[in-house]
C-alpha cells in the first residue's frame, strides 16, 4: 500500500497540488461566510457553541453509536469519490465535494474563532485539527487516484484500448480507495474516544470568570 501510495504522489504531483489547492480555497470561503452571516444567526452559532462545549461529559458519550455515525460519515466521502472516478461525468463531482471540504472545515474554525477570539482558536486546534490532519491526505490520495482512473478510461476509449484493460487499473483503483477507508477507521476511533476528552480539557475555558 505504501509503494502504491508514494508512486502515486510521484507521479501526480501536479494533480495533487491542483486538488490541494482546490480545497484550501474551499478553507478560505467557508471562513469568509462566517462574515456573511447576520447577527442573530451568529448569536445562534454562538449560543449552540457555547453549550455543547459547556455541556460535554466525554464519560456519557456512547462509543458505539458515536463511531459508526463518525465512521459512515466519514466513508461516506470516499465513497462519494470513489463512485464518480467510475465514469466520465464524475469528475466535477470529486473537485466539487473537496472543495465541499474544505469549505466546512473553514466555516467551523471561522465560527469557532469568530465567537471565542483565541479560546475558539485553541478549541479548533484539538476539535477539528488532529483528525482533518489524516483526512485530508486521506481525500487526497482518493480524489487524485479517482481522477486518474476517470482519465484511464477517457483514454482507453478514445484509444481504443483492448477488451480488458480496464481490470488492472480498477482493482488498483479500488484496492487504494479500501486502503484510504481503513484509514478513515482509524480516525473514526480518534474522534470518538480522543476527541472528546481533549475537548473536555479546553472546554472549561469558556466559562464566564
Amino acid at each position: 500500500m505504501f509503494q502504491m501510495i508514494h508512486r502515486t504522489l510521484k507521479d501526480q504531483t501536479p494533480l495533487y497540488a491542483f486538488v490541494a489547492v482546490l480545497l484550501l480555497m474551499g478553507v478560505v470561503f467557508g471562513a469568509l461566510m462566517v462574515n456573511a452571516l447576520t447577527l442573530d444567526q451568529q448569536q445562534d452559532i454562538s449560543r449552540y457553541l457555547g453549550n455543547f462545549f459547556l455541556n460535554l461529559d466525554p464519560s456519557s458519550v456512547d462509543g458505539k453509536a458515536s463511531f459508526w455515525s463518525i465512521a459512515m460519515l466519514q466513508l461516506k466521502w470516499v465513497g462519494l469519490i470513489w463512485l464518480f472516478g467510475l465514469s466520465v461525468i464524475g469528475l466535477p463531482g470529486i473537485l466539487i465535494l473537496d472543495f465541499l471540504k474544505g469549505v466546512l472545515i473553514g466555516f467551523t474554525v471561522g465560527c469557532m474563532v469568530g465567537q471565542f477570539s483565541w479560546k475558539g482558536l485553541l478549541l479548533a486546534l484539538v476539535s477539528v485539527a488532529p483528525h482533518n490532519l489524516i483526512v485530508i491526505p486521506v481525500l487526497l490520495v482518493s480524489s487524485v487516484a479517482a481522477v486518474k482512473f476517470s482519465i484511464g478510461m477517457i483514454r482507453s476509449r478514445v484509444f481504443l484500448s483492448r477488451p480488458g484493460g480496464i481490470t488492472e487499473p480498477f482493482l488498483s483503483y479500488t484496492g487504494m480507495i479500501v486502503s484510504m477507508a481503513v484509514i478513515l477507521l482509524g480516525v473514526a476511533c480518534f474522534e470518538t474516544w480522543i476527541s472528546p476528552v481533549l475537548m473536555g480539557w479546553v472546554a472549561p475555558m469558556l466559562e464566564p470568570v
